[in-house]
C-alpha cells in the first residue's frame, strides 16, 4: 500500500506571479518616468461591464498593513490585500503581436469575463 505524504510550505503563494517579458516592460516603463522608487500597483476594483476591473498604475508609496509586496530581479509589484483575494494564482504577462501589445493577466478565479477583457466576475 502506498503512503501519501504532504508537504506544506511556510511561504505563502504570490499574490501575482510576473513573467520574464512582464519584467522587462515594467522595468523599461519605469526607467522611462525617471523614477527608480516607483514599482506597479496591481488592484481589482468594482466596475466594469462583469462587476470588477483591473487596476495598473505606478505608485511609490506602501502602505505596511495592507500592502502585499513582490520583488522580481529590481522590479517591485505590489497588491492590496482585498485585492490578493481576487488575485492570486494570476499571472501578469506582457504580449506583442500584430494586434498591439499589452499587459493581459490570467485569473483562474475569474467565472466570468466579458469581450473587452478588462472586467470579470
Amino acid at each position: 500500500m502506498e503512503q501519501l505524504i504532504s508537504i506544506k510550505s511556510s511561504v505563502p503563494p504570490r499574490a501575482v506571479i510576473v513573467t520574464d517579458s512582464a519584467v522587462t516592460k515594467i522595468k523599461d516603463l519605469i526607467q522611462s518616468e525617471g523614477d527608480p522608487a516607483l514599482f506597479l500597483r496591481m488592484g481589482v476594483r468594482p466596475g466594469g461591464c462583469s462587476g470588477f476591473s483591473y487596476e495598473m498604475f505606478f505608485d511609490s508609496e506602501i502602505d505596511e498593513q495592507a500592502d502585499i509586496v513582490e520583488t522580481y530581479g529590481e522590479i517591485r509589484v505590489v497588491v492590496d490585500n482585498q485585492s490578493a483575494e481576487m488575485l492570486r494564482g494570476s499571472t501578469l504577462d506582457y504580449q506583442e503581436g500584430l494586434m498591439g501589445a499589452g499587459f493581459a493577466v490570467n485569473n483562474p478565479n475569474v467565472t466570468k469575463s466579458c469581450g473587452c477583457g478588462n472586467s470579470f466576475s
